[in-house]
C-alpha cells in the first residue's frame, strides 16, 4: 500500500465473436452509458475472460480499464473468480481496485503477473500502441512488461493506420529537474522530426504523475516514421524517465466497434 501512496511489420490475425449485451456496473448504468462507453465495456468485459481463478492480474488505468476493474471485481463477489491479486497501474486504479474488494499487491510483492488488462490511446496495424495520456504510462509499461500476457482494450476509434497518426498526445515522462531543458532536447530529435512539444499542464501548473515527474506531450501532424528508432532516440537523452510508446508487448487486442467485438492476436509471440 505504502508503495502506491508514496509513489503512489507483422499482420495481427483477427477473429470476431458477438458483442455481449451491455449490463449494469458499478461506474454507470448501462441504459445511461454513452454508445462509445458501452463499446469500452464490451471490450472489458471480453478481456475478463482470460482471467482465471488464482491469478495475479496487472489492472490497468483509464476509462476503458475501468470496466475491466469493475468487472473482476464483480465476479470475485459473486464467487465466479476466487484467489487474485490485482497489481494496479496507478494510484487512481488501487483506490477502485481497493473499493471493489479486490485483493491488492505491488510488483514487488508480485513480480510475476499471468495477465494484465490495460486500455490504449492509439493501435496500429503490429498492435503496437500508445498509452499514457491519462499520465500513468511507467507504471503501466512495468506491469505490463512482467506479465505473460497483455491484453489490450480498445473501442474502433482508438485504431491508426501509424502510432502518432490521431494527432493527440504521445506522452514522454521526465524528471522534473530543467524540464524545460529535456523538453527543448525532446521536440530537435531528428526521430520525431515535426513533432510539437508540450508541457502537460494542471490547471496553472505543470502535471505531475503518480512518480512525482512531469509529462512532456508530443504532438505529430503525420504518423512516426520509425517507431523502435523514435523509442530509443527518447529513451537515450537524460532527463526521461520512459514514453509512450508500447512496441512488441500486446499480445492480444480486443476491439469492440458497431458491428461486434474483434478479438486481434500477435501472430509473433513475445
Amino acid at each position: 500500500t505504502s508503495c502506491y501512496k508514496m509513489l503512489s511489420g507483422k499482420t495481427a490475425f483477427a477473429t470476431r465473436v458477438c458483442a455481449p449485451r451491455a449490463r449494469n456496473v458499478r461506474v454507470m448504468a448501462a441504459q445511461t452509458m454513452s454508445q462509445q462507453d458501452q463499446l469500452k465495456q464490451q471490450a472489458a468485459w471480453k478481456a475478463v475472460e482470460y482471467v482465471k481463478s488464482d491469478m495475479v492480474v496487472g489492472l490497468g488505468t483509464g476509462s476503458t480499464a475501468a470496466f475491466a476493474v469493475d468487472r473482476i471485481g464483480q465476479l470475485l463477489k459473486e464467487g465466479k473468480l476466487k484467489n487474485i491479486i490485482g497489481v494496479p497501474t496507478s494510484i487512481r486504479t488501487y483506490e477502485q481496485a481497493k473499493s471493489l474488494g479486490i485483493p491488492l499487491a505491488t510488483l514487488d510483492e508480485q513480480p510475476h503477473i499471468n495477465v494484465a488488462i490495460d486500455g490504449a490511446d492509439e493501435v496500429d496495424p503490429n498492435l503496437d500502441v500508445v498509452k499514457g495520456r491519462g499520465g500513468a504510462l511507467l507504471r503501466e509499461k512495468m506491469v505490463e512488461m512482467a506479465s505473460d500476457k497483455f491484453v489490450c482494450i480498445v473501442d474502433d476509434s482508438k485504431m491508426v493506420s501509424g502510432l502518432g497518426g490521431s494527432k493527440l498526445a504521445m506522452p514522454v515522462e521526465i524528471v522534473q529537474f530543467c524540464h524545460k531543458y529535456t523538453l527543448e532536447r525532446l521536440r530537435k530529435l531528428p526521430q520525431v522530426a515535426g513533432c510539437e512539444a508540450k508541457l502537460r499542464m494542471d490547471g496553472g501548473k505543470p502535471y505531475v504523475t503518480d512518480n512525482h515527474n512531469f509529462i512532456v506531450d508530443l504532438y505529430f501532424q503525420t504518423p512516426i516514421t520509425d517507431a523502435h528508432a523514435a523509442s530509443k532516440a527518447i529513451l537515450d537523452l537524460d532527463g526521461v524517465v520512459d514514453h509512450g510508446l508500447f512496441l512488441d508487448m500486446v499480445d492480444v487486442c480486443i476491439i469492440a466497434g458497431q458491428t461486434g467485438v474483434e478479438v486481434k492476436e500477435r501472430p509473433n509471440k513475445k
